[in-house]
């Protein structure tokens, strides 16, 4: 099976969400926090960890340099930098559409590698969910007395 099919398809997970998904110890998780910049997990409002699938992404994939590929510490950071700068750079939308014209013209599609369609889908699902939590909020804040 592979990692990511063993993500639940939900927003936010905690960190023992993460550590049972991964196979990573609470410990282990918080060290790879402090050496790995890309794995920085934001806070709530209780001061928790809060992860994104994202970032349960990349622990799988620094535990599998670690683990499986034999990869140092120092080793597995400068592989995910080099694969940082090597990846396909999704461009910024800006509100010019002249600026996005392509230079084979404008009637060809647009192809994107497989790893920017996968982030597009995973930026879909969380705006979806994110419109269905918030609409959910509106609903129960309007039937209030």
């Amino acid at each position: 099976m592979q990692a990511a099919n063993r993500i639940p398809d939900k927003l936010f997970f905690k960190i023992g969400e993460v550590c049972e998904i991964t196979g990573v110890q609470p410990h282990v998780l918080r060290y790879w926090e402090t050496e790995f910049p890309q794995l920085a997990p934001q806070k709530n409002r209780a001061g928790q960890r809060v992860y994104r699938r994202r970032d349960v992404e990349l622990v799988f994939h620094i535990k599998r340099l670690l683990k499986e590929e034999g990869y140092t510490i120092a080793g597995a950071k400068k592989r995910l930098a080099a694969e940082m700068r090597n990846s396909a750079k999704l461009k910024i939308v800006t509100n010019d559409p002249s600026a996005h014209t392509s230079e084979r013209g404008s009637d060809e599609p647009l192809t994107l590698s497989p790893e920017a369609r996968q982030a597009l889908a995973n930026l879909r699902r969380d705006l979806e969910q994110l419109l269905t939590m918030l609409t959910r909020d509106d609903i129960k804040a309007s039937s209030k007395p």
